[in-house]
């Protein structure tokens, strides 16, 4: 590599984590700020589902907008052993999300390097990392 080259790439790496700095502490603040937001919204809205509990209403309409109040249920287990069992047993494997574990599938072709997955795709791309020299 020429003095020349050399140089341009110093400069390219040191630009390079130049500009990382910068992004993340600007993630930094955007995230306090977010989080600031976040709190006062929570805030709002408890008052509001208070309103429609006190009143006994579903939705409010103002001259700003209209609020309402619905239900969100969210499933989960404790207990994945018989989750498993029980979606094996009634064919139900479309209660599971569509997605493969990355770790794990990697883990299991590594260790069965003889068994590919029917519809199984891998992409792989390389990609570069930069460090901070140490001081």
């Amino acid at each position: 590599m020429t003095d020349a080259e050399q140089v341009g790439v110093d400069k390219l790496v040191a630009t390079y984590l130049k500009i990382r700095d910068k992004k993340n502490q600007t993630a930094r603040e955007l995230k306090a700020l977010e989080t600031e937001y976040e709190r006062k919204l929570d805030i709002i809205r408890s008052a509001l589902l208070e309103h429609c509990k006190e009143a006994g209403v579903e939705s409010v309409r103002t001259e700003a907008g209209t609020f309402y109040r619905t239900v969100s249920k969210r499933f989960s287990t404790n207990d994945w052993h018989s989750m498993s069992q029980f979606i094996l047993e009634h064919e139900a494997v479309d209660l599971l999300e569509k997605r493969l574990h990355q770790t794990n599938i990697k883990t299991f072709l590594e260790e069965n390097p003889d068994l590919l997955p029917p519809g199984l795709n891998v992409t792989s791309e390389y990609t570069v990392n930069v460090r901070r020299a140490k001081k």
